[in-house]
């Protein structure tokens, strides 16, 4: 819990890395994924030498897989599978292995595959031959489709009907010798009488560029060629079988050493990149990197170190020193799959400094239960759960960790914030008593009939008043009551009940993130903070807000619900308590009510000056007296500039705690949205198909439910549940946050393969 709290340490190592090992050191660093390096380079040519071969390297596999996918069959193309296992980077001087075979494979492929092309043509054109010479015209070929009518039109034109014409097409699609489209080709025969009739015809076949075919005389001629035409026809067919045999060979050896040589040569490029950021030591016999890495792996960092020295032979281990750091450490924190989700709705806001306090603690109970408060419904919250547990439960499946779709992956990498943002609402929900807007009868009304029948004598709606004798006995065990759902003034009764419940959490947890401000206060030794700022923010919040909450809790447990005709508003209290006046047509809630308020409001008064005061005026004073004991030194002190900054955090903060406070109100409000949107939807379609009977009402009632489960998916879900989820980060970011989070740190971002990598 502590590095989750509180952000790992992180300590600015020194790296002397063995020239003879620095590969091999940085290698086994990658596999660990331990430190992130800084750039400390000078002009080192030999690494940039190194770099250029392993981008060259990089270039020849992607031309062998660019081949591999141009040769694969149509249904086989995609991306080829990750190795398993995953190979180690290699040695520099296997790179130019792999490049020379990269090279072979990719020249033998494209080889092959050059062969195969006018083979496969002949293939496709010798059954046109066939075709043509198994009929009895005089001119035959073959002419492109969309040639046809106006071929046809001509040769009736210019023969004057001295001809016979007849096409066909053929069954299948055969490739264009010129554009290489896919063409299904029209086979034509032309009869005709007279030597000049057939001029006319071959000069108009010349015309529109048709395939004509020369015809024999005999019949004897006709079936040599026909003959030749057939043995060509199993020559070539004989020949494509085995390059294709061949191919698929060149293929098979390719796709099985192509996805390691691509992952070795990335690590090649990717050591090759931190090499390139260390600098040279005096004496050429190192390379000095800097890195950051966690304080609590330093052991596993020297291990690293210790076995790339025995990787590479070398009598030297390469070693590492702490530096002192002028500059603020990266943050980090340890995360999963659990964990994740909610950091990230943290980082979206600013990453935390380095060592603050880390909101995504708190935000895995206090954004669903806000979530919650506005989503409120156990069948909507039920079926949301559902959906969070099906893809926890399937989170290793591939097809939905490899998933590319943006919005999936968004909600997939959120599963276990969706699942406790359902189940959350689950429990609102029954605090509210609705399922789909319906109430659950889960224990006995405390509600009486009969006293309500004397009440409904002169009224045709039913009106709920605890004040009636013999109406109201007890609270309902949990929730609220479903006899409330019945009522003409449930809307009134709601309205308040959730207002003051909004008020009350929204006060709760701004207050709780005022004092979250004590950890940070207290860690980094700002204790002028802890008093002239802490102190009075707590003040300014718990004498008027907190009082205010204390007045609706003190109301709720003073006052029995007989007493609800006379007892007074909060309301009137809270506004007479800042205009230090009484109302006497409102009574007190206790005896002295008037002083204390008075007494509250004026040290709530007193503790604004303090805090816009406290602070500049105490580092003014330390300031004076550093400067008297150091005399040497030229120490300045913008005092217009600490002034004016601490008056805008005292004039944000106090403004901030009455804006921020009916900002709250959005829990009141959307939860009230989205029951009576419910209520309008049951109300306007499912229960129209409850009012049918016998076969056809089954059937409508089917078509009826099945439009009410689209609506509600579409609209209770997705959009209500996007509009609450929205204002959930408004009131952490905003509300929350700012009373202690500041933000303005960046991430650790250690050199790992795992990351760098691209399959």
């Amino acid at each position: 819990m502590g590095s989750i709290f509180r952000s790992e340490e992180v300590c600015l190592v020194q790296l002397f890395l063995q020239s003879g090992s620095a590969y091999n050191c940085v290698s086994e660093l990658g596999e660990l994924g331990l430190v992130e390096f800084r750039d400390v380079s000078l002009l080192n040519p030999l690494c940039s030498f190194l770099l250029l071969g392993a981008v060259h390297g990089v270039q020849c596999n992607y031309f062998l897989e660019q081949e591999i996918n141009r040769s694969l069959s149509s249904p086989s193309k995609g991306p080829l599978p990750p190795p398993c296992p995953m190979p180690s980077a290699p040695q520099p001087r296997e790179l130019i292995t792999i490049e020379e075979e990269s090279e072979r494979l990719a020249r033998e492929l494209k080889e092959v595959s050059a062969e195969m092309e006018p083979e496969e043509v002949k293939c496709c054109l010798f059954p046109l031959y066939i075709t043509v010479f198994l009929s009895l015209s005089f001119v035959a070929g073959v002419v492109h489709p969309w040639k046809v009518p106006s071929f046809e039109r001509l040769l009736w034109r210019a023969c004057r009907g001295y001809i016979i014409v007849d096409f066909r097409e053929m069954e299948d699609r055969l490739e264009h010798p010129d554009t290489g489209e896919m063409v299904q080709w029209t086979v034509f025969l032309i009869s005709f009488w007279g030597d000049q009739i057939g001029q006319k015809v071959k000069k108009i076949c010349d015309c529109f560029r048709t395939e004509t075919f020369a015809y024999p005389e005999s019949s004897a001629e006709r079936e040599e060629v026909l003959q030749g035409l057939q043995g060509r026809i199993e020559d070539i067919k004989s020949v494509l079988s085995q390059t294709e045999s061949f191919l698929q060979q060149l293929l098979m050896k390719a796709v099985a050493v192509l996805p390691q040589w691509k992952v070795r040569v990335q690590k090649c490029k990717a050591i090759q990149s931190v090499l390139n950021l260390c600098s040279p030591s005096v004496t050429d016999k190192c390379l000095i990197a800097e890195a950051w890495c966690p304080t609590a792996k330093l052991p596993e960092l020297q291990c690293a170190l210790r076995e790339g020295g025995r990787k590479s032979g070398s009598g030297v281990d390469s070693f590492y020193n702490r530096l002192p750091c002028s500059t603020p450490p990266p943050t980090l924190f340890p995360l999963n799959s659990f964990t994740a989700g909610f950091q990230n709705i943290v980082d979206a806001y600013g990453v935390a400094a380095y060592r603050e306090v880390n909101p995504a603690l708190f935000t895995i109970i206090t954004f669903p239960f806000l979530f919650a408060v506005m989503f409120g419904d156990v069948g909507h919250g039920l079926l949301m759960t559902l959906t969070a547990l099906w893809m926890v439960l399937e989170e290793k499946d591939p097809k939905l960790r490899n998933n590319n779709n943006e919005i999936w992956r968004m909600m997939f990498g959120g599963r276990y914030l969706i699942l406790l943002m359902g189940l959350f609402s689950i429990y609102t929900g029954a605090i509210y008593n609705e399922c789909f807007s319906k109430g659950l009868a889960t224990f006995s009304s405390a509600w009486h009939v009969g006293p309500i029948s004397s009440v409904l004598a002169g009224s045709q709606y039913l009106s709920m008043d605890p004040a009636v004798p013999g109406v109201f006995t007890s609270p309902y065990p949990f929730g609220i009551d479903p006899v409330w759902g019945m009522a003409n003034n449930k809307l009134t009764f709601l309205n308040s009940y959730k207002m003051k419940m909004s008020v009350i959490i929204g006060i709760i947890h701004m207050t709780f993130g005022v004092c979250l401000s004590f950890f940070n206060y207290w860690h980094f030794r700002k204790f002028s903070s802890l008093i002239f700022v802490l102190i009075p923010e707590l003040f300014f919040m718990l004498f008027l807000f907190g009082y205010l909450v204390f007045m609706v809790v003190y109301k709720w447990v003073a006052y029995a619900p007989s007493q609800s005709k006379s007892a007074p508003s909060i309301l009137i209290h809270f506004i007479d308590m800042f205009l230090f006046t009484e109302n006497p047509d409102n009574p007190p809630l206790y005896r002295g009510q008037a002083i204390v308020q008075k007494v509250l409001v004026i040290l709530a008064l007193c503790s604004v000056p303090f805090l816009l005061l406290g602070k500049p005026t105490f580092e003014y004073i330390m300031f004076k007296r550093r400067r008297r004991r150091v005399v040497s030194l030229r120490l300045e002190f913008d005092v217009a500039d600490v002034f004016m900054h601490q008056a805008i955090h005292t004039i944000e903060y106090c403004l901030g705690c009455i804006s921020n406070t009916a900002s709250y109100l959005r829990l009141w409000a959307l939860s009230l949205a989205h029951a009576q949107l419910s209520e309008v939807l049951w109300e306007m379609v499912m229960r129209k198909g409850l009012t049918w009977q016998g076969y056809v009402g089954a059937v409508v009632l089917f078509v009826i439910f099945a439009f009410f489960a689209v609506l509600t998916v579409c609209i209770l879900l997705v959009m209500e549940g996007l509009s609450a989820f929205l204002h959930a980060l408004r009131l952490h970011w905003v509300e929350f946050q700012n009373k202690f989070y500041s933000g303005d740190g960046y991430k650790l971002s250690p050199f790992s393969f795992a990351s760098i990598i691209n399959y």
